[in-house]
């Protein structure tokens, strides 16, 4: 049996019954007083605004943190390039000198 030629699989049946909330009534709803509502619009919009800054700043600091990342990627490797290159000269200027020695 080829892999196209399959059928898709049935598509899954609900099976779990929910219960829905019965809606609320604003007339049974507790009465809130203006300090509480205050209470709960600040926290809302507290909410909202954190939401805010946590995207604004994502898109400003993504651009800044990848050149930062790159910088450092560069500059580390040079830095251990650098190093290669002094360990190698030296364990090549160290067998130099044993072959000249003998």
């Amino acid at each position: 049996m080829s892999l196209f030629s399959r059928s898709p699989p049935a598509p899954p049946t609900l099976t779990e019954v929910v219960d829905v909330p019965a809606p609320v009534d604003p007339v049974a709803a507790p009465q809130l007083s203006d300090d509480e509502l205050r209470k709960l619009i600040l926290a809302d919009i507290q909410h909202q605004v954190d939401q805010m800054l946590e995207v604004r700043l994502r898109e400003a600091l993504a651009p800044a943190l990848t050149r930062l990342t790159d910088a450092l990627l560069r500059e580390t490797r040079g830095e251990l390039a650098s190093t290669l290159r002094d360990i190698v000269a030296r364990a090549v200027a160290q067998e130099m000198s044993r072959h000249r020695d003998r």
